[in-house]
Order: structure tokens, then C-alpha cells, then sequence
């Protein structure tokens, strides 16, 4: 059996009775972009200072190529790091911001004169060699600390929340040229963030923590139309959650009551909830369908609002006991011209969309 490139072995931090960090365990392959997504305090941001040396685990062990990081220290580790704060040395240029790893690595003038370029060339910000820090806007700092990390061809990349302090045009932009970096230069990256939206842009996977564990490890696309849990449906993508009762459950298909006494079947159910259990059912938004006419296996639902959003509308809905449901349809969805504030209508969904969790 092939040896990961980087094994994240069973890590646990704990401070005092605080556990942090509880049994993360993952491999990373060569050139793969991992993204730690999860709200504060989630232990995504700790498990990353471990892997950097910055911080050491209670338990567990960290492997790159077969061999553990633990005992030799940050300095050491030849892994690159940006932070969410740009902590370049404002009395330095921009080259000699870019050329300080090499000069603590004793390379020589010729070489880092050459380097210095090529990684410059790479962020995109060719004859800023001698402009201060002071003098540039946050994205193209945020570029030189990129091109600092990266100067001495590390084998892993470690961005906390590198983009978190721009604003949504930028952060864009700069999601962009991350992508970019990474597709050109073959980096492993192992990226954190708590927004949902820029995971999905950047990761080829990601990894959900909550409360010092890992949820869920996957795609996007597998996130969000498998969630393994309650909180991955939650905050991967947006979502409904109603009350339903479990009628019959075989082999992880169920059979489902909701109120108002609407039944489907066929619904993927989590946790082996058996017969007579409450679930939440998810629901996405863009996955119900909206009529004015009634439907037999509808969902009776009342109209509170309609909302323009460009290219599609949201409408909030609630059902007879006061549950509250968002509806996305496309613009010039044919039901909008004849649906107002306080209209009855019947919402439909194919029963494989949606999942049923404890």
C-alpha cells in the first residue's frame, strides 16, 4: 500500500479540561488543495498550527512522506504559511520581503535575485521589486506574502483565513490567482476558512469540522447533495430543516409523515432512525418545486415574501404549524405572476433530494 503524502494521525489538543482538537484524522495527497471549513472554535485553525509545529498535539502524530514532523520544529519543517494578517516587514521592500526565507537559507545573491522574479512573476506583481508594503492595497499584499511562502518551492502551503480581511470583489479575485498558483505550481495546500462559498471556489476537497471534530471529508459536490450529518446539511449550501416522523425505515429508505399528513417515501435517513422517531428533513431551496394549484402530494404552504435576487427569486414560505421554508425559482418562473404576500400554494420536491437527520 502506497504511503500518504501527508497523514494527519489521530490529533487531540487539549488546554487544561478544554479539548480543542478531538481524534482528527485525514490523508492529503501530493498536489491536492484541502480546505478546513467550519465556524469558530471548530478546531480547524488549531489542527493547522500543529501541522506548521506552531503549537504541539496531547495526542497523535502528523506523517509527510512516511515521516513524522512532530519532534523537528517549525523552522525546520520547510512548510510555507500565510496568515489572515499579512505580517510582511514594513521597513522592507517588496523583493526584500519576498527574498527574506532565502536569506535566512544563505542562498546566494544570484539566486535570489533569480527567485525573487520568478515568484513575483507568479503572483502577478512584475516591478514592484522596490515598493514598501505601506504603498499597496491589501490584495497586493497579500500577494507578496503569497510569493514569500512559496519562494523556497515548500511541499506544503498553509493559508489561515488568508482572505478573510478583504472585501468580496477582491477576495474574489484573490480566490482566483490562489487557484491559479496552485494549478501552476502543483503545491499541496492545506487552506482554512469559515466561508462555505470560498471552500467550494478553491478545494478539490474539504474537510468540515465541528466542535474539534471532523464531520465530513469530500467534494463539494458530495458535501452538499450527500451530507453525512445534521450541521454538514446545515452549513454546506443553503437549507431547509421541517419535523417529520419516521413511519417505516429499510435499509436506509424511509418512509416519512409531515404535517398537514403529506407522506413520501424513498427518503435517505441518517442515524438508523427507526419507525415512530422524529427527524429534521432537509430540504435545498433551488430542489422545491412551487405551484398555484393544488398538488396531491403537496405541501399546503402559505406566501410570506418574494424577493428579487437578479437571476433567480427567493420566496419564504411557512406550512400550517409555522415552519419556515425558502423556495429558489428561476427568473421568469411562470408561478411569480400569479403568486403575492399571503397566497396558498402546494410545494413539490423529489423525495432522493432530500436526506432525514436525528
Amino acid at each position: 500500500m502506497t504511503e500518504p503524502f501527508l497523514s494527519i494521525r489521530s490529533i487531540r489538543k487539549t488546554y487544561g479540561q478544554v479539548t480543542a482538537v478531538k481524534n482528527v484524522t485525514m490523508d492529503v495527497a501530493e498536489g491536492e488543495f484541502m480546505t478546513f471549513l467550519g465556524p469558530s472554535g471548530s478546531g480547524k485553525s488549531t489542527t493547522l498550527y500543529i501541522l506548521a509545529g506552531f503549537q504541539d498535539p496531547t495526542d497523535g502524530d502528523i506523517l509527510l512522506k512516511g515521516q513524522s514532523l512532530l519532534s523537528t520544529p517549525s523552522h525546520k519543517r520547510n512548510i510555507g504559511m500565510v496568515f489572515q494578517r499579512y505580517t510582511l516587514f514594513p521597513h522592507l521592500s517588496v523583493g526584500e520581503n519576498v527574498a527574506f526565507p532565502l536569506r535566512i537559507r544563505r542562498a546566494s545573491q544570484v539566486e535570489i535575485a533569480e527567485r525573487v522574479k520568478k515568484a513575483l512573476k507568479l503572483v502577478r506583481l512584475e516591478g514592484f521589486e522596490e515598493r514598501k508594503p505601506a504603498l499597496m492595497s491589501g490584495g497586493q499584499q497579500q500577494r507578496v506574502a503569497l510569493a514569500r511562502a512559496l519562494i523556497y518551492n515548500p511541499p506544503v502551503l498553509l493559508m489561515d483565513e488568508p482572505l478573510s480581511a478583504l472585501d468580496k470583489k477582491l477576495r474574489e479575485e484573490i480566490q482566483f490567482e490562489i487557484r491559479r498558483i496552485h494549478q501552476e505550481t502543483g503545491v499541496t495546500i492545506l487552506y482554512v476558512t469559515h466561508d462555505q462559498e470560498e471552500a467550494l471556489r478553491l478545494s478539490d476537497r474539504i474537510a468540515v469540522f465541528s466542535e474539534g471534530e471532523i464531520d465530513q471529508i469530500g467534494t463539494g459536490q458530495e458535501l452538499y447533495a450527500n451530507p453525512a450529518t445534521h450541521f454538514v446539511a446545515g452549513f454546506i449550501g443553503d437549507s431547509n430543516f421541517i419535523n417529520a416522523e419516521v413511519l417505516s425505515n429499510e435499509g436506509g429508505q424511509a418512509r416519512l409523515s409531515l404535517s398537514g399528513g403529506t407522506v413520501i417515501d424513498g427518503v435517505p435517513v441518517h442515524a438508523g432512525k427507526s419507525g415512530g422517531k422524529s427527524v429534521l428533513l432537509l430540504l435545498r431551496p433551488e430542489r422545491l418545486s412551487l405551484s398555484t394549484r393544488p398538488l396531491d402530494s403537496g405541501l399546503v404552504v402559505t406566501i410570506n415574501d418574494i424577493t428579487f435576487l437578479g437571476n433567480n427569486i427567493e420566496v419564504t414560505t411557512h406550512t400550517g404549524n409555522g415552519e419556515s421554508l425558502s423556495v429558489r425559482l428561476p427568473f421568469g418562473h411562470e408561478a411569480i405572476s400569479s403568486i403575492s404576500r399571503g397566497d396558498k400554494a402546494w410545494l413539490s420536491f423529489e423525495p432522493k433530494s432530500t436526506h432525514a437527520f436525528a
